[in-house]
């Protein structure tokens, strides 16, 4: 219960320092979404018993989002970017994916997230000031990369051109038990490219959103879905550590989006959810999210009952 009372905290902080948006998600607030087919390779028959990770082709639901939880932000006030997966089971279950991308989070524990929306109040438009980046510094050293890479990052020039990275560990589990760490990364097949300073300031709400519509209706938009392997003394609860570059990677399948849905908004895209073959760590920023999550949706679900 404390968990579930902590997270209704930290939705209620999120309000008050972005604003209260009805009927939007409380972070990721604005995205698109997209019908896709996910194959796999063959590759997982050697890491985990998850079927969609072994063979054959799985539809799933994906969402495109920017980060900030106000909705009215220009796309490059957001230069976070997320892609959250919905695989859609044979057997009428689901299995999500979230990624962003920031390798990394600015916190270890829900504890001290929650506190540092408080400082986050007086955040001007993403762009913390320096003397409270000072402040968080000095009480979060452990959230010190996440925000000095959050603070140089540049926006993807295009949801298509995004490195999205899972941020927390999870383990792939075999037929004999067996469970290996990994990180999941969504490559894109168009390359990673990023907007500079002066492409980004010519950057309109929505551009994002109309620009991945053209080309997915031009072309073939692609992601490949790669596990990072961790070694054994590589972190599994701690998201604001990120593990070494040289990490083995294996492909698991290749994901191309087909067409625009509205059907992703509606969706809640919790991480917890997972197939057999795939579980969650002890990562408590991890399961945090679950009753986030959960409030964010009912929340959001009890607004749109109310408009209807």
């Amino acid at each position: 219960m404390a968990k579930e009372k902590l997270a209704e905290t930290a939705v209620n902080k999120i309000e008050k320092v972005f604003g209260e948006h009805k009927t939007y998600r409380r972070a990721h607030s604005r995205g698109t979404g997209y019908e896709a087919l996910f194959t796999a390779n063959g590759e997982g028959q050697n890491w985990t018993v998850a079927q969609h990770l072994r063979e054959g082709t799985t539809k799933a639901v994906v969402r495109f989002s920017h980060s900030s939880p106000d909705p009215f932000w220009t796309d490059n006030l957001s230069p976070v970017k997320g892609m959250a997966v919905q695989f859609q089971l044979p057997d009428g279950q689901v299995m999500n994916s979230v990624g962003v991308t920031s390798p990394i989070f600015f916190s270890r524990t829900p504890e001290v997230f929650t506190e540092m929306l408080d400082i986050a109040k007086s955040f001007k438009k993403g762009k913390p000031r320096l003397r409270d980046l000072i402040k968080l510094f000095i009480k979060y050293p452990e959230s010190r990369a996440a925000i000095r890479i959050i603070r140089k990052m540049q926006s993807p020039a295009s949801f298509a051109t995004g490195l999205y990275h899972s941020i927390h560990a999870f383990y792939l589990v075999n037929g004999t038990g067996q469970r290996v760490p990994v990180k999941f990364q969504w490559h894109p097949e168009a390359g990673v490219e990023s907007l500079n300073p002066v492409e980004a300031a010519s950057v309109k709400k929505g551009d994002f959103e109309e620009e991945l519509e053209e080309r997915v209706l031009s072309g073939e938009t692609a992601f490949r879905l790669m596990a990072v392997i961790g070694d054994a003394d590589d972190p599994v609860d701690d998201p604001t550590k990120d593990w070494a570059k040289d990490r083995k990677k294996v492909e698991l399948g290749r994901l191309v989006l087909k067409e625009q849905t509205d059907e992703a908004e509606g969706l809640l895209y919790d991480p917890t959810i997972l197939a057999e073959g795939v579980e969650c760590t002890d990562d408590p920023i991890l399961h945090f999210r679950n009753p986030a999550y959960a409030i964010s949706y009912m929340r959001r679900e009890g607004e749109k009952q109310k408009e209807s």
